[in-house]
């Protein structure tokens, strides 16, 4: 059960916990919109970051949606795979990390690609910190 009550505004559980203040839930969803909504990176590499996000952040709510892939070939997939993982290990990124992504994405890309870890990030601990659970009654 969630640590806090769930607000009428928002469509899903997630939402309805930042819906207590309206105004970032608007915000917080046009920047979820906008994120998704590009078309930078396929929606396979996005839902394979988030995934393996969810099970590094500890968001039950997340986690629930699936597993990580264990086979993954796309080599794009997989280099944004592995630096999901390192930065959510770790705030640091090695000159040897760098160099291996900037053989593999542009610098906007790797700007982005890291602006969709960061806010995946924060969402996951948004519901982490609040118990948000896989099966939420609201």
């Amino acid at each position: 059960m969630a640590m806090i009550s769930f607000s009428q505004n928002g469509f899903t559980p997630f939402q309805q916990l930042l819906g207590h203040n309206k105004g970032i839930l608007e915000r917080w969803a046009a920047l979820e919109e906008y994120i998704y909504s590009s078309n930078t990176f396929p929606a396979e590499l996005k839902e394979e970051v988030r995934r393996t996000l969810a099970f590094n952040n500890g968001c039950e709510y997340c986690k629930a949606k699936g597993a990580p892939s264990k086979d993954i070939v796309d080599s794009r997939t997989q280099t944004a795979v592995h630096l999901a993982d390192m930065s959510s290990k770790s705030t640091h990124i090695s000159d040897e990390e760098f160099s291996a992504l900037k053989k593999v994405f542009t610098d906007g890309e790797i700007s982005e690609l890291l602006a969709l870890i960061c806010f995946i990030t924060a969402c996951q601990r948004f519901g982490a910190l609040l118990n948000l659970g896989p099966v939420c009654q609201i």
